[in-house]
């Protein structure tokens, strides 16, 4: 559920009402109230009214014979009073009234080159006098970008539990009018679109946009200059902590609680400055801009881990917010070190995590600011892949960093902004299906092509059945195997549809080009299911692959894949993201986010790379340990890996550790069960004897395999080594040469 669109603002035009709605259906969130300051340039449109209205201090325009709506638009639209609106709660302003229309709709305004900020206000289209009123199906444009696209208010407030909301934009305007063109979908019959109101001011430029000279850091890739003559933003999250606060001074509205975002068992705790014997002290970079900068109340609040290091070092402090997938986002975070016992540098260093990348491997609130109580904030952009269910989990964890031997293990964080980034088509509109409307008509489409076929089907089902009964004396049926990917024979995919859930699913074509056709060159691995190339998303030319085909003759096969897919919601810092799969013809691929340095075994005897550092193994071995154990506790129920090795932990750029291939995962049924019944499968070499010998996986059968990988790294050796000969000072085993080690006292 998309619940960033209930940011707005009671300064805006939405008073006790708004507030008194959102606390009527959320009443476990704490909001940061602005109150209305008097914002240069300001235009505030009621649309379909005809006349001049002050709410909250404030005067809206109606849009009806005003300059910004063209005489050929006024009467070609509608307006409409709604009669219900006791049953919305909804303000009287501006969503008492709504223009509609059955055609493309422009309004012009006059305006002056820069950033400009858009809200659009919208009521569910329940409320509105049209019958059938689900036919509200329409895109918005502003100037040269998309904001909405086969959007439908209704659908929309349902998600969001709400009876009305808005949506932020900042858009910046190149010439000196900025158009707003509202046009129903094409694919609709009858589609109509509406607007309740539009709330336009200029923004300062510096706020979001810092230069063409200031590179963000885009985690994963190199930096990127966020420009607003290439790029539009729409406001999703602004996450402020666990208090009710109000700055007068602040432009854009209210900051939800960021406690109903807090993802897992832990919170942390809250610091909040009620006794304020210092001010803060604000810098040229962190001064505020027009007051449209975060509201001074926000960072006398932080959200810490809490006084007991020893807990803090055992669990990440995370948020998780659902986004709409394949766009880019701006996160900003937002620090002020407000503790008194917090006041030099190296007092408190911690780790930022976002979306499963490092962020920050070293954050030092106090010098990166400066100073403590100085206000700081950090940009970074951040992708989020594209999936089938159009939205994904974005997420932001913190996890103390004790490496430089800070005097606390600990983290901070004072509020969280995430603005959606437009694409290169100049889009923020997020692929909504078309509900009802579009299955209905194909839905009696197939029905006239069944009934029309059906007899012919009968007919050609008969003949077939006497035609086999004929052959089937001279046939012998064989087991079927998939094709070679280069065989010529037509063919049609011998295996069912995997059960995909949300998991993204690329066609071929899109693989074939990422991967260069398959090209040899970019073979960066070869295992149990098949080759694992290296590839380039098409639509940015930027995003590396890890592309994993099926071979003819893997040792594995739609099981394991269908098993991967299965497990693709794994969220965590340490677990390989599936990215998606591709199922056509004979070809069974799986597409993972890209490990730059590749496994783990490569870097302890399989290559000839500089030899890891003892501080690095010990981290790899932590980060792998993590994963792990989120995955036998952090699920409903556990799940066992089966095939934990050190070819299956990959590393990362900042050489994070990852567990990969989840194609032999089995979850315990429930928790009455210690263990799972099941085949041997697994790596020689890693296996636990006791799961060989008695068919029966436990958890502590992946304990031992990870054991096994700890000793490769204690002695840089492989599990099994194949040239070996069974003697006494060196086993074949690398866990049997161990425990002999260990007996004859002879291990170093």
């Amino acid at each position: 559920m998309m619940e960033s669109y209930i940011i707005e603002s009671s300064r805006n035009g939405i008073t006790s009402c708004v507030l008194l709605h959102l606390f009527l259906f959320l009443p476990f969130t704490h909001l940061i109230t602005c109150g209305p300051i008097n914002v240069p340039d300001k235009i505030l449109l009621n649309c379909g009214s005809y006349e001049a209205s002050s709410f909250n201090g404030e005067n809206w325009i109606g849009d009806s014979g005003s300059n910004f709506l063209p005489p050929e638009y006024d009467k070609s639209s509608s307006t409409v009073l709604l009669s219900n609106m006791e049953q919305s709660n909804a303000p009287k302003v501006p969503f008492s009234t709504a223009r509609i229309t059955h055609s493309p709709l422009t309004y012009s305004f006059p305006s002056s080159p820069g950033l400009k900020f858009i809200r659009l206000y919208f009521i569910s289209s329940l409320y509105l006098m049209m019958n059938p009123s689900n036919k509200a199906y329409f895109s918005v444009k502003a100037g040269p970008y998309t904001l909405v696209s086969d959007f439908n208010p209704s659908v929309f407030a349902e998600e969001l539990k709400l009876m009305f909301f808005t949506k932020d934009f900042l858009v910046n305007v190149r010439e000196d009018k900025l158009t707003i063109t509202i046009t129903p979908s094409p694919f609709i019959s009858k589609a109509f679109a509406f607007v309740n109101g539009i709330e336009i001011f200029p923004v300062p430029r510096s706020i979001y946009f810092p230069g063409t000279k200031v590179p963000v850091p885009y985690l994963g890739h190199q930096q990127i200059l966020l420009t607003n003559e290439e790029y539009a933003l729409e406001t999703f999250y602004r996450v402020a902590v666990f208090t009710e606060l109000s700055d007068p001074e602040n432009a854009f509205g209210l900051w939800l609680d960021d406690s109903r975002y807090i993802s897992g068992p832990h919170s942390g705790s809250v610091l909040n400055i009620t006794s304020r014997t210092v001010s803060l002290n604000y810098t040229t970079s962190s001064s505020k801009d027009y007051n449209y900068s975060a509201p001074g109340e926000l960072y006398w609040t932080a959200r810490t881990m809490g006084n007991d290091g020893d807990a803090n070092m055992k669990y990440n402090l995370t948020w998780s917010f659902p986004v709409d997938s394949g766009f880019k986002y701006l996160i900003r975070l937002h620090f002020c070190e407000i503790s008194m016992v917090v006041t030099e540098p190296n007092q408190r260093v911690f780790k930022v995590y976002i979306n499963n990348q490092t962020a920050e491997e070293r954050m030092d609130v106090v010098a990166s600011a400066g100073a403590p109580f100085t206000p700081w904030h950090k940009d970074y952009v951040v992708m989020v892949p594209m999936e089938s269910g159009s939205r994904k989990d974005l997420w932001i964890s913190l996890h103390p960093n004790l490496e430089s031997n800070p005097k606390y293990a600990d983290a901070i964080l004072n509020g969280i902004e995430i603005m959606k980034i437009s694409d290169g088509n100049h889009s923020l509109a997020a692929m909504f299906q078309l509900r009802r409307e579009q299955r209905e008509k194909k839905v009696q489409r197939v029905i006239i092509v069944v009934v029309a076929t059906l007899g012919t089907i009968l007919g050609l089902l008969f003949t077939f059945f006497i035609l086999i009964q004929r052959a089937s004396k001279k046939l012998k049926w064989r087991t079927c195997h998939i094709l070679p990917s280069n065989s010529s024979s037509t063919h049609k995919n011998i295996q069912p549809p995997v059960a995909s859930g949300l998991c993204h699913q690329f066609t071929l074509a899109e693989i074939s080009i990422a991967t260069s056709n398959f090209s040899e060159d970019l073979v960066i691995g070869e295992g149990g299911f098949g080759k694992m190339y290296k590839g380039i998303m098409n639509h940015d030319g930027v995003t590396a692959l890890a592309v994993k085909r099926s071979i003819r003759s893997s040792g594995q096969g739609y099981k394991e894949f269908q098993n991967e897919i299965n497990f693709f919601s794994f969220s965590h810092m340490n677990l390989v993201s599936l990215l998606g799969y591709c199922q056509e013809g004979n070809e069974l691929i799986l597409v993972y986010e890209y490990m730059v340095e590749g496994p783990l075994s490569d870097h302890l005897y399989k290559k000839k790379k500089q030899p890891l550092s003892w501080i690095k193994r010990i981290k790899i071995c932590i980060g792998a340990a993590r994963g792990l154990h989120y995955l036998h506790t952090s699920t409903r129920y556990p799940v066992i890996h089966r095939d934990v090795k050190s070819a299956n932990i990959l590393l990362d750029q900042n050489w994070v550790a990852k567990i990969a291939d989840f194609g032999l995962c089995r979850t315990v049924p429930s928790l009455y069960h210690s263990h799972v019944s099941t085949e041997v499968k697994g790596t020689l070499g890693y296996l636990d004897p006791e799961y060989y010998k008695r068919r029966k996986l436990t958890q502590k059968s992946d304990v031992y395999s990870f054991g096994v990988v700890l000793f490769e790294v204690l002695c840089g050796r492989a599990a099994v080594n194949p040239v070996a000969v069974e003697e006494e000072s060196e086993k074949v085993g690398l866990a049997t040469w161990a425990m002999h080690c260990y007996k004859s006292g002879s291990i170093d």
